[in-house]
C-alpha cells in the first residue's frame, strides 16, 4: 500500500487528525468534508482537499510528499489555480504540505516564497512535531514510525482510543485504520500477531473478528438449513446459528483468545468451546 494512499484514507475516516495537525479548535472539523477534485486540464488531480461548508472558511489544499520532487511545488500551485479557474468558489484557502522529514524537501521554492513568508501555505514535518496529548497528529506520526518504536506506540494509540471514543462505529473505524498501520509497517509480523494487541471489545469491531464470525455463520446457516429441510425450517435455522458460533472457535482461538473469552464473545458454554478446540 502506498504511503499517500494511507494518509488519504486517514483523512477520510479521521478528518480530526489534520485538524489536529493545524492546531485548529476541535470543532472546526464540522464545517468540512474531505474530498478529492479532478480539475479537467492537464490529468491534473487534487487528491486531498478539505471543502468548507461555508464562505467564511478556507479551503484546504493538503499534499503528503515522501519522495524528493523537484517539480512538486510547481505542480503544486498549479493544480490550485487551475482549479480556481475552473471554479465558482470563492472562498479563501490554505495549502498544507506534509513531509516525513525536511531532508525529503528538495523542491525549489523561491518564487512561491509570498505564499510560505505570509502563511498562506505551511509545511509540516512529521518527525518534529509535538504531538502532545493529540490522538490525531500521534496517528500521522505512526506512519513515520520507526521500526522498534511502532509496536509500543500502537498499543499506547489503541488504548488512547478506547479511552476517548464511546461511539462504536468511529472507534471500529479509527482501530482498523491503525491495524492498517501496523500491518504495513511491520510487514515480517503475523496479522494474527497484530489482531492480540487488541482486546477482546475492541477485536470484536475489527475485520478479522466480523469476516471470521460472518464466514461461520454462512456456513453455519446454510449446514443447518440443509437438514432443516427435514426437521422444519426453524429448528435447522437455529441449529445453523449454533454451527455458525462452533464454525468461529477455531478462528478465535489462533487469535489468542482463552476459551474463556470465547464463550463470553459467542454466548457459549465453556465445554462447548472446550470440545470443539480439543476435538
Amino acid at each position: 500500500m502506498k504511503t499517500d494512499s494511507i494518509f488519504y484514507r486517514l483523512f477520510q475516516t479521521f478528518p480530526e487528525s489534520f485538524f489536529d495537525l493545524l492546531n485548529l479548535p476541535p470543532e472546526t472539523v464540522n464545517h468540512y468534508q474531505f474530498s478529492s477534485l479532478e480539475v479537467k486540464q492537464l490529468a491534473f488531480r487534487l487528491d486531498g482537499v478539505f471543502l468548507p461548508d461555508n464562505l467564511n472558511e478556507p479551503i484546504y489544499f493538503v499534499e503528503v510528499q515522501f519522495q524528493k520532487d523537484e517539480r512538486f511545488y510547481s505542480r503544486f500551485f498549479s493544480e490550485i489555480f487551475l482549479y480556481f479557474h475552473q471554479s465558482e468558489s470563492n472562498n479563501n484557502w490554505q495549502g498544507v504540505i506534509i513531509y516525513p522529514y525536511p531532508e525529503i524537501e528538495n523542491s525549489p521554492k523561491s518564487r512561491y516564497q509570498e505564499f510560505f513568508a505570509s502563511g498562506r501555505v505551511n509545511c509540516y514535518y512529521l518527525n518534529q512535531l509535538d504531538e502532545g496529548d493529540s490522538l490525531g497528529v500521534k496517528v500521522l506520526q505512526l506512519i513515520v514510525e520507526s521500526e522498534p518504536n511502532t509496536l509500543a506506540q500502537g498499543k499506547e494509540l489503541i488504548q488512547q482510543v478506547r479511552q476517548q471514543f464511546q461511539e462504536s462505529l468511529k472507534r471500529r473505524d479509527i482501530l482498523e485504520l491503525i491495524e492498517t498501520i501496523l500491518i504495513y509497517k511491520l510487514p515480517k509480523m503475523n496479522r494474527k500477531e497484530i489482531e492480540a494487541m487488541f482486546s477482546l471489545s475492541d477485536l470484536r469491531e475489527t475485520k478479522v473478528y466480523q469476516e471470521a464470525l460472518e464466514e461461520g455463520i454462512e456456513q453455519g446457516i446454510e449446514r443447518g438449513i440443509e437438514r432443516g429441510i427435514e426437521r422444519g425450517i426453524e429448528r435447522g435455522r437455529q441449529e445453523g446459528e449454533l454451527s455458525a458460533k462452533l464454525n468461529s472457535i477455531p478462528r478465535l482461538s489462533v487469535l489468542g483468545l482463552t476459551r474463556e473469552q470465547i464463550a463470553q464473545a459467542l454466548d457459549l458454554e465453556i465445554e462447548q468451546v472446550q470440545e470443539v478446540i480439543e476435538g
